[in-house]
């Protein structure tokens, strides 16, 4: 018996999932598309900042008085512009159908907000 084994943790697909799916992972590198920001600019732009960023952005500290900090892209967060473009476009084109099937759903009988980790 052989085994679809496409989706083991280590596997390119998921882990670009895995990537897609990190809530700051998507929108860091959207608000830094235009290039470098200060950690207010993002805050401001995203309304807070995960540490986390994968190999995505990069963060450059200068020195001086007062010291700053200035995020930006790496070369494989650009990489994902395109990407995250076309996710954005098809939600775009899309929310509205996704958002009346979510409310259907929720006015059937036990249909309310299903639980983490279950559809």
């Amino acid at each position: 018996m052989t085994t679809d084994q496409g989706f083991l943790a280590d596997c390119r697909a998921r882990l670009a999932f895995d990537l897609l799916a990190n809530t700051w992972n998507s929108v860091v590198v959207w608000a830094l598309k235009d290039g470098p920001a200060r950690p207010g600019e993002l805050r401001e732009r995203i309304g807070g900042i995960s540490q986390k960023f994968n190999g995505l952005v990069t963060r450059r500290a200068y020195g001086g008085a007062p010291p700053r900090v200035e995020y930006g892209l790496t070369e494989l967060g650009r990489t994902l512009l395109a990407p995250i473009d076309a996710f954005g476009a098809w939600a775009f084109e899309h929310g509205d159908e996704v958002m009346a099937a979510r409310e259907r759903h929720e006015r059937q009988p036990g249909g309310g907000p299903s639980p983490r980790g279950r559809s």
